[in-house]
């Protein structure tokens, strides 16, 4: 079965990253990723660009590609459309993939209307916006505004625009395939669900609720061509994570979800 990966980090050298990596027992380098894409049959993985915006930032190996993030550390000091022409930039590239916003840690509406350059930008180059959807990591941003029924709003009044929840919207899961549900132009990534080294089996004994919610709203949502494999790597072990992924898709969806979608989505 071929594998990939639609949502990962790829910070080498970063000390934050490599305690990530650490826990779970991975290696925060191109080196020991290229070796678990061998063993695992990932063909490619798709960087989500917590970087900034000049193109030296984000050289990467070239079975990656990547989306050009708009994070919370470039609006400290910028206005969305100081962005519009270094994403442009970026989009000319064939290997970047589209474009990441990251709603919560940045406090803006996905729907504010600073953001329409940004979508206007990602209709004509015809890539995706990644957006991250849900919990956040740490306790400074805001969930507001990284819940998922903000991008259904945004999903009507830009149909041409194709828009991927990231991390399934977890943990408003019901809201999420609401949204996944009702709007063709909305994909998602079930990155981000675990983390570290686990034994499968202890955690699907003890979260068993969550596994059960989170199978329901899935085949709720009846959406298998437009959901996709992702990690968020170095956050989870490649083996534990495709392990579970296929615990909460049917065997008979798994060449969509852990290939096919993400090859027609970002490739």
């Amino acid at each position: 079965m071929k594998i990939i990966d639609s949502h990962l980090h790829f910070c080498p050298g970063s000390p934050y990253f490599d305690k990530i990596a650490e826990r779970a027992e991975h290696i925060n380098s191109a080196e020991h990723l290229r070796e678990q894409y061998e063993k695992y049959r990932i063909e490619a993985g798709v960087v989500m660009g917590n970087h900034g915006l000049s193109l030296a930032e984000h050289d990467y190996p070239a079975f990656l590609r990547y989306c050009i993030g708009i994070d919370s550390n470039y609006l400290k000091n910028h206005e969305i459309a100081d962005a519009f022409d270094l994403v442009e930039i970026h989009l000319k590239r064939d290997n970047c993939a589209g474009i990441k916003l990251y709603p919560g840690y940045s406090p803006v509406y996905i729907s504010d209307r600073r953001y329409e350059p940004i979508y206007e930008l990602a209709k004509t180059y015809k890539k995706p916006v990644a957006i991250h959807m849900g919990q956040t990591a740490g306790s400074n941003a805001f969930l507001k505004y990284s819940h998922p029924l903000t991008l259904d709003e945004v999903a009507v009044t830009h149909p041409d625009v194709q828009f991927v929840m990231c991390h399934f919207g977890n943990p408003w899961l019901m809201d999420a395939a609401a949204v996944l549900e009702k709007n063709e132009n909305v994909a998602a990534d079930l990155s981000g669900l675990l983390e570290g080294k686990l034994v499968l089996e202890e955690l699907l004994e003890e979260q068993k609720g969550y596994v059960e919610a989170l199978k329901t709203w899935i085949s709720y949502a009846q959406s298998y061509d437009k959901l996709m494999f992702g990690t968020d790597w170095p956050l989870a072990n490649y083996g534990d994570y495709i392990d579970f992924t296929k615990v909460i898709i049917p065997e008979k969806h798994w060449d969509k979800v852990f290939y096919r979608n993400a090859k027609r989505i970002y490739f």
